[in-house]
């Protein structure tokens, strides 16, 4: 029943939103747009913003569904790791072709399952580095940090291992922004520029 419970998650966590309504509601693969990132921040550079939301909203559900899969079948398997299990399925998902998302949005679901106490701490600090940044991508990756750093201070949330693989994964998935950095043409979130990747409006 475990491995049901983890492949359940994976699977959950592997329904492409972004894909999905870039497809059916812009004829689009949003993979081939903006930063080509099937993720509710692309989908706001592309698609727009209620577009993005829808994406954002169900991202968030997705996370939150695969981590209450534990409670929901009474299986004593930890939210944490299907909440884990269901990020991973979102950002390499197999109805996607393995190209998925980034991860924040799902984590964010999965986090107010597993740990609301680390869902405020991880997003606030998600929030300050982009204010403080004007980069998203920073914000993503001090995600894995600040989980790994609330770790140390919870007695049951005593994983570092598994956070500290989670901060590896951040930076893999988000490793085309760090060369976009280096080469000084990652967009900042205020960038005009990001414009141009608007879809028109007989698309959007």
């Amino acid at each position: 029943m475990t491995w049901m419970i983890l492949l359940a998650a994976y699977l959950i966590g592997s329904i492409p939103t972004a894909i999905l309504i870039g497809k059916y509601f812009f004829h689009v693969d949003i993979r081939d747009h903006g930063s080509k990132n099937p993720g509710a921040t692309n989908t706001l550079r592309v698609m727009g913003k209620r577009a993005a939301l829808v994406v954002l909203l169900i991202d968030v559900a997705k996370g939150m569904l695969a981590a209450s899969l534990p409670l929901i079948f009474n299986i004593p398997v930890d939210t944490l790791y299907t909440g884990l299990i269901g990020v991973i399925g979102h950002c390499f998902p197999i109805f996607a072709g393995f190209r998925g998302g980034k991860a924040i949005a799902t984590t964010a679901g999965a986090l107010l399952i597993i740990d609301i106490g680390m869902f405020l701490t991880v997003y606030i600090t998600f929030f300050a580095v982009i204010y403080l940044t004007k980069y998203v991508f920073m914000g993503s990756i001090s995600v894995g940090v600040a989980m790994l750093i609330y770790s140390f201070f919870t007695p049951d949330k005593n994983e570092h291992l598994i956070f500290t693989a989670f901060i590896i994964l951040l930076i893999f998935l988000h490793r085309s922004n760090l060369q976009n950095y280096f080469n000084r043409t990652e967009p900042k979130i205020n960038d005009k520029k990001v414009k141009k990747d608007r879809l028109p409006p007989k698309k959007a």
